[in-house]
C-alpha cells in the first residue's frame, strides 16, 4: 500500500474517522475540554498507570500482583506500538483545522498517527490488572477509556488510531495472562474429624520436651505442667536420644495419648512413635519451627488445653522417608517420618534468604531478591526421578498438596488429601537458567517451563553424581544415595480444637 495512501487512510475507516472528528469539533466548549487535556497529558509516557501501579503496589497481597502484571502487560503493549506498528504504518494526525483552536493540543506529536500508544498502554495496563485484581480493573475502566477518548478529544489521534491502539492493548493483555496464567483458587478448609480421650488435667498424658528446640527456656516445663498438672512430662536434654526418649515415653504404662514439645522434626519423630502404639499425638507449641501445630489449629498452650480436655482432633495423613546412605545407598538405612515438607537441592537456601530479608522487605520483594541471588549463584544437581534423568536445582516435595502452585507454597488446607506435592526447577530446559531468572523476576516462576507440578502417592530419587544433602522437616541429612517418599492416608490422630482448620501462614 502506498505511504500517501495510509497517511490519508484508507476508505471507509477515513471517512468514519473525519465524521467523527467533526462530530466532536461541534461541541461547545467547557470545562471537559480542559478535563480531557490533562488526562490525556497525565497519561503520556505512563505516569498515570505507573502512579496507579504505585499505589497498588503499595498493599502487599493481590493489589501488589495486579500492580506488577498490569506493568507487565503495558510494557508488551507499548514496545509493540512504538516499536514495530508506528514505523510500520505512518500516518498522518489530525490537522488544526479539524478542531476548533482551544481544543487542538499543542504541541501535536510528530510520530505517527497510527496506532494509538495511549490507548494501548491504558487498555492493556487495565486489563492486566483486572485479571489479576477484578474490582481494580473495574474501577480503572472508565479511566482508560477517558484516556483513550482524550486521544481524539484533543486532535491527537484519529479514531480508528484509538480504536487499533485499544486493540493491541487487549493482546498485549491477554499474552501475559498466558504467561503468568491466574492463580488457582486455594480450596475451602476441610477436616476429618476424630474423637479422642478426653484429657482432664494432663492424666494419661505423656509429654516430651525437646530442651534443644530454639524457644525453650527454663520456664518451658514449668508452664506445661501447670497447663497439665497431672501430665508426666519428661525433658530430653543435650546428652539424650531425643528419638529414644521419645520412644521411651510412648511406651510408658498407663499412657492415653503422646504429648510433644519442640519444632517439625521433633513432632515427626513424634508422630512416627505414636503411630506405632497406637497413640494420639498432642503437639505443643514450642521449638524452632512450628509449621505443623499451626496447621492443626494450635497457635498457643491454651488451644491445646481445649483440645485435650475436649478430646478434639482430625485424622492427618503422614509421610514416610527411606534414605539410603553408603557408597551405593544401601550402607545405612534411614526411616524418616514426614510431616511437612522434604527438599533436595537450593530450596532450603531459598528459604534461609527470604527469611532473613522479609522482615525488612516484605514477604514478595524478599522472595524476589532471594529468587534472583539463589539461582544466579547456583549450580543445578544430577538426579534420577522415577527412572528419568533430570537436572534439578529444586525438588520440593509436601506432605499433602500446599497453596499457592508457585516456588512460595504457603498454606495447606487440607490434611489428609493422600497426595505428595511434587515440585521440581529444572535445568533440563535449553537457556534454563535465563528462563528461571526471568520467571523469578516476573512472578511467573508457577507457569514457566523450567517448574513442573505434579502430584503422587510415591516417589524414588537416586543421586547420580555426589551423595546428596536431604532436608526432611527442616532437619538436614547429608550423604544421601537414595531416597523413597510415599504418604499414609489418615495415619496419625493428633487433637485439634474444635473449628479449628490448617492455617499455615
Amino acid at each position: 500500500m502506498p505511504p500517501a495512501l495510509l497517511r490519508q487512510g484508507p476508505g471507509r475507516i477515513a471517512d468514519f474517522d473525519r465524521a467523527v472528528v467533526r462530530t466532536i469539533s461541534r461541541w461547545p466548549h467547557g470545562n471537559h475540554d480542559a478535563f480531557f487535556r490533562n488526562l490525556s497529558a497525565s497519561a503520556t509516557k505512563g505516569k498515570l498507570w505507573f502512579a496507579v501501579a504505585g499505589a497498588l503496589a503499595a498493599v502487599p497481597g493481590k493489589p501488589r500482583r495486579a500492580a506488577v502484571h498490569g506493568l507487565l502487560a503495558l510494557g508488551v503493549a507499548s514496545a509493540v506500538t512504538n516499536l514495530g506498528f508506528k514505523t510500520l504504518l505512518p500516518r498522518a494526525r489530525p490537522l488544526p483545522e479539524h478542531l476548533p483552536v482551544f481544543r487542538f493540543v499543542h504541541p501535536q506529536p510528530t510520530s505517527s498517527s497510527m496506532p494509538s500508544g495511549h490507548s494501548a498502554s491504558a487498555v492493556a495496563f487495565t486489563l492486566g490488572v483486572s485479571f489479576v485484581h477484578p474490582a481494580a480493573g473495574a474501577l480503572l475502566a472508565p479511566v482508560a477509556a477517558g484516556v483513550a477518548y482524550s486521544r481524539v478529544h484533543t486532535g491527537a489521534h484519529w479514531p480508528s488510531d484509538v480504536v487499533f491502539g485499544s486493540a493491541i492493548g487487549v493482546g498485549a493483555a491477554l499474552l501475559t495472562r498466558r504467561w503468568w496464567p491466574e492463580r488457582a483458587e486455594q480450596p475451602e478448609q476441610r477436616r476429618t474429624d476424630e474423637d479422642l480421650p478426653r484429657i482432664a488435667d494432663g492424666a494419661g498424658l505423656a509429654i516430651v520436651v525437646n530442651a534443644k528446640g530454639g524457644s525453650y527456656s527454663p520456664e518451658t516445663g514449668q508452664l506445661l505442667q501447670e497447663a497439665f498438672p497431672q501430665a508426666h512430662i519428661r525433658e530430653a536434654g543435650d546428652d539424650d536420644d531425643v528419638t529414644a526418649v521419645i520412644e521411651e515415653t510412648a511406651a510408658r504404662p498407663g499412657t492415653k495419648a503422646l504429648g510433644v514439645w519442640g519444632g517439625d522434626g521433633t513432632v515427626g519423630t513424634a508422630a512416627a512413635a505414636a503411630v506405632e502404639h497406637g497413640l494420639p499425638l498432642l503437639v505443643l507449641p514450642g521449638g524452632t519451627l512450628n509449621h505443623f501445630a499451626r496447621d492443626t489449629g494450635i497457635a498457643t498452650l491454651e488451644d491445646a488445653v481445649a483440645a485435650a480436655e475436649a478430646g478434639s482432633g482430625m485424622s492427618v495423613d503422614l509421610g514416610h522417608v527411606t534414605a539410603g546412605r553408603g557408597q551405593d545407598g544401601t550402607d545405612e538405612i534411614r526411616e524418616l517420618a514426614m510431616l511437612n515438607t522434604a527438599s533436595i537441592g537450593v530450596y532450603p537456601n531459598l528459604v534461609r534468604r527470604r527469611e532473613r530479608l522479609q522482615g525488612a522487605l516484605g514477604k514478595p520483594l524478599a522472595g524476589l531478591i532471594a529468587g534472583l541471588r539463589t539461582f544466579g549463584a547456583s549450580s543445578p544437581t544430577s538426579l534420577l526421578i522415577d527412572g528419568v534423568r533430570h537436572r534439578i536445582w529444586i525438588l520440593y516435595l509436601g506432605r499433602g498438596r500446599y497453596y499457592p502452585r508457585d516456588l512460595a507454597p504457603l498454606a495447606r488446607p487440607v490434611m489428609d488429601d493422600g497426595v505428595l506435592d511434587i515440585r521440581m526447577v529444572t535445568a533440563d530446559e535449553p537457556f534454563a537458567r535465563l528462563r528461571l531468572l526471568w520467571a523469578v523476576a516476573t512472578g511467573t516462576a508457577g507457569s514457566s517451563k523450567v517448574t513442573h507440578l505434579r502430584e503422587a502417592s510415591r516417589i524414588s530419587v537416586d543421586a547420580l553424581d555426589s551423595p546428596l544433602v536431604l532436608a526432611v522437616d527442616g532437619e538436614p541429612l547429608p550423604g544421601v544415595r537414595s531416597a523413597g517418599f510415599s504418604v499414609a492416608p489418615g495415619h496419625l490422630r493428633v487433637y485439634s480444637p474444635a473449628e479449628a482448620g490448617p492455617d499455615h501462614p
